[in-house]
């Protein structure tokens, strides 16, 4: 829907990239996807089995699901988090992850990976109260409340994109159809979108989008105030989770077979870089610099030195 800036890669490239980056972004469109894989592969063992109806939730998605009724919802109190990662369509998991890379490439543009992961978090609970209490406020929902549910990572896109639209709201986005636009003025459309919508056929949907985007407006703007709300988690370690390799080391120097490097060899090892420099940088933002060690410090110098 909208674009940055990024280097012309072939289509393996970019999935490997966007699926098994070693940083926050990645890892949480890849667990996304493999929730639904996950969801949708039970779903149809179910069906085949006719354990469930075709039209109904798989088992899984019933057990992640976030329930409007707060009875229910006490005897499933993890959904509050669970269903911000549960998206059972095809094109609903394809619209909320292009949506999650794109905002959360501008997000890290200025801010950290760890900022990231919090805004996609409490962007999600946001949208879970919002969802939840209009549902057992309003008389107009009274009569769906007890079977109402919420689910996929729209409140938690739409915090991540809001929060960046008002930390920087005159970055320029290109617009696939339309050209160029500012960030604040797309922020402001979505918002609009959400309202305007809550009278059609999947009102808690849009409520708790609106809840996502309260949040995300919430703490980019206290953020710009001087006010990082999150300062007091970062006294926990995010997950790491990755796939054993051989450590790649940036150089151009040939292979020992005295073969001159291919552009894959060369654009690998460059990428293997890269994402050590951004891991020294997430560090920097959260530890300081005094935090690294003298490994990291001296990759720091030499690539600097290259620039």
């Amino acid at each position: 829907m909208f674009s940055v800036n990024q280097p012309q890669r072939n289509t393996g490239e970019l999935l490997k990239k966007i699926f098994f980056s070693h940083n926050v972004l990645s890892r949480l469109i890849l667990i996304n996807t493999i929730i639904y894989l996950i969801v949708n592969l039970i779903g149809l063992f179910a069906l085949l089995l006719n354990l469930t109806d075709s039209n109904i939730l798989s088992p899984l998605a019933k057990v992640l699901a976030l329930p409007a009724d707060l009875s229910v919802l006490s005897s499933k109190p993890w959904t509050i988090f669970t269903y911000m990662f549960l998206q059972e369509g095809f094109f609903h998991l394809l619209f909320n992850m292009v949506m999650l890379y794109f905002g959360g490439m501008i997000f890290q543009e200025y801010l950290s990976q760890v900022k990231l992961f919090w805004t996609y978090i409490f962007g999600g609970v946001s949208g879970a109260l919002f969802f939840i209490l209009s549902f057992n406020l309003f008389p107009v929902f009274t009569s769906i409340s007890s079977y109402a549910i919420a689910m996929g990572a729209s409140a938690s896109v739409l915090a991540i994109i809001i929060a960046i639209a008002t930390y920087v709201p005159d970055y320029t986005v290109h617009l696939f159809l339309f050209g160029k636009f500012k960030l604040k003025y797309l922020a402001i459309a979505f918002i609009a979108i959400d309202l305007l919508s809550i009278q059609t056929d999947n009102p808690g949907g849009h409520i708790a989008h609106l809840g996502g985007a309260f949040w995300g407006f919430i703490y980019a703007f206290s953020l710009r105030k001087g006010n990082d709300i999150y300062k007091i988690f970062y006294m926990f370690q995010l997950p790491k989770f990755t796939w054993k390799k051989k450590e790649t080391k940036f150089t151009t120097s040939r292979p020992k077979s005295g073969r001159p490097l291919s552009d894959d060899e060369y654009n690998n090892r460059r990428s293997a870089t890269q994402e050590e420099i951004d891991h020294i940088l997430d560090k920097i933002s959260k530890s300081g610099y005094s935090s690294l060690s003298s490994k990291e410090k001296e990759l720091l110098f030499k690539t600097s030195n290259k620039k």
